[in-house]
């Protein structure tokens, strides 16, 4: 650990605080706005589309190197912007509705943070360049050996800060909701505006590691100047390509087409592949055939669709699972989904791509069996015969602290895969575009999610929030059948892919 590790550490670790709202959020949105769940899972494909363009967002760090700070400042102005909206909507929800409808202004807060998230992230990865010194305080260089370790450990250190920020969110939750199961209703919701002020703390974390970097550079000028690379000439094809498709994608949103979604996701899938398809120029034969056969697969398990945000409102209403308990499973998950880094370090390392997906794909799909089990009823009966102790709370404790360290598993080989992959005179124009493809997934995940749910149609109870009466009463009879096709689909897409890639003659890393 050095001090030059800091500054992008904590912007890291601001990433990883973001979830601090995640709890009062479903909370929020479940019982005050009349949001159905197919509109949610539509939103979270405009939520997405921002990580999907990270390649010419990284390019932009490159081109105004000198000035990355500011994209720092502007993503947590973004930020903190998308959170004062959310704390006005609960605790001043007349104000703002004087404007705009109180969906509308969380639509705008749902869309501001992820473009700021994306812009400190994309600085961050670049600052990690930044962090290692060449030269030591004597002026001599360190060895290659030297330098390949303290890069090995900073990108170590930035995946531990952004997990170690979900503990800290976890903890902070617990403490939070700590004895608030029977609060009056205003006074919870009072706490739920208390929890939007206190996360203007994300922000204020990563423009301190900002002011802290370049406090650092003043008082080592020589060296930050030494390690810190030219800005990069301006890539027309990439900005301008950029630019335009950005342009496109507003218009789309804005108009009320149908199917501008699918339009806007297969413009990114085609601009992403015409992309790969020029930087597969540089390799081998044998090497194109590794790296399509790995982005096939990769892709189809990051676009298996969830159940949507209509499982924890079930979970709310029926199981009756409130803030501290999903607290509890917040810590649960964050501390194992750590510790899961470790445990299946060498199992990633040992075992090819295919096999590592086989690995989680079934994992997963055995894993979800609980949750559908208790949408049936199971927890009924193993309350029953165990006098009390297998309830839904235990049986969802068990579930979460064996699916936990899945989700980071699942990122370890695609980091590894994008990094291997790509020559040595290419290694940041192929992270960029491989990890555009594979946020682009996640698009094809949220559409999968809207699908399933105009399929299968779940209701939530909401309340009117000046009366706070229940004005929509909850209907969950399709979440079984919904649950079932998500599974179904978690455990066929990827399979498929596998085989896809096999009979096409292509391979895995």
């Amino acid at each position: 650990m050095r001090w030059s590790y800091l500054p992008p550490l904590m912007v890291y670790l601001a990433a990883g605080i973001q979830g601090l709202t995640g709890i009062v959020g479903t909370f929020f949105i479940k019982d005050y706005l009349g949001l159905s769940a197919e509109f949610l899972a539509a939103l979270g494909f405009w939520v997405g589309i921002p990580w999907a363009l990270k390649m010419p967002i990284g390019h932009l760090v490159d081109v105004i190197w000198r000035y990355k700070s500011w994209l720092i400042v502007l993503g947590a102005a973004l930020i903190a912007t998308s959170l004062i909206i959310m704390a006005t909507l609960i605790g001043a929800r007349d104000m703002l509705t004087q404007w705009a409808p109180a969906n509308t202004w969380f639509v705008w807060s749902a869309l501001l943070a992820p473009v700021g998230y994306v812009l400190q992230d994309a600085v961050a990865d670049a600052m990690t360049v930044e962090a290692v010194p060449l030269v030591r305080s004597n002026g001599q260089p360190f060895d290659e050996n030297e330098l390949k370790s303290m890069h090995t450990t900073m990108q170590t250190l930035g995946r531990v800060a952004i997990i170690g920020g979900t503990v800290l969110v976890a903890l902070l939750n617990l403490l939070i909701f700590s004895g608030t199961e029977n609060l009056p209703e205003t006074e919870r919701v009072a706490l739920y505006e208390r929890v939007y002020w206190l996360a203007l703390c994300i922000p204020l974390i990563s423009i301190s590691g900002v002011l802290l970097h370049l406090f650092m550079q003043h008082r080592q000028p020589s060296t930050a100047l030494a390690q810190s690379p030219a800005a990069a000439a301006p890539n027309l094809w990439i900005l301008g390509g950029s630019a335009a498709f950005a342009g496109f994608t507003v218009m789309m949103g804005l108009s009320e087409w149908r199917y501008a979604q699918e339009m806007i996701f297969l413009g990114s899938l085609g601009i992403i592949g015409f992309l790969m398809a020029r930087l597969m120029r540089e390799l081998s034969p044998s090497a194109k055939a590794t790296l399509l056969g790995t982005a096939v697969m990769i892709f189809l398990f990051r676009a298996t669709p969830s159940a949507g945000p209509g499982v924890s409102w079930w979970m709310i209403d029926e199981l009756k699972f409130d803030p501290p308990f999903f607290s509890q499973l917040s810590l649960i998950g964050s501390v194992l989904t750590l510790a899961g880094m470790f445990m299946f370090r060498r199992f990633m390392a040992e075992r090819p791509m295919w096999q590592v997906i086989v690995f989680l794909t079934v994992a997963g799909t055995l894993l979800s069996l609980p949750i559908l089990g208790m949408a049936m009823g199971l927890h009924h009966w193993t309350a029953s015969v165990t006098g009390g102790v297998v309830d839904a709370r235990f049986i969802a404790l068990i579930d979460t602290a064996l699916e936990s360290p899945l989700g980071q598993i699942s990122m370890i080989p695609m980091l590894a895969w994008i990094a291997n992959s790509a020559p040595q005179h290419l290694k940041a124009t192929y992270f960029a575009v491989m990890a555009s493809f594979t946020n682009l997934a996640l698009s094809a995940s949220s559409l999968g999610t809207k699908y399933l749910n105009q399929g299968f149609v779940i209701e939530r109870a909401a309340k009117d929030p000046q009366t706070l009466q229940i004005v929509t009463q909850a209907n969950y009879s399709d979440l079984v059948p919904l649950l079932t096709w998500a599974m179904a689909l978690g455990l066929l897409l990827p399979l498929a892919g596998i085989l896809l890639a096999r009979a096409l003659g292509w391979r895995s890393t």
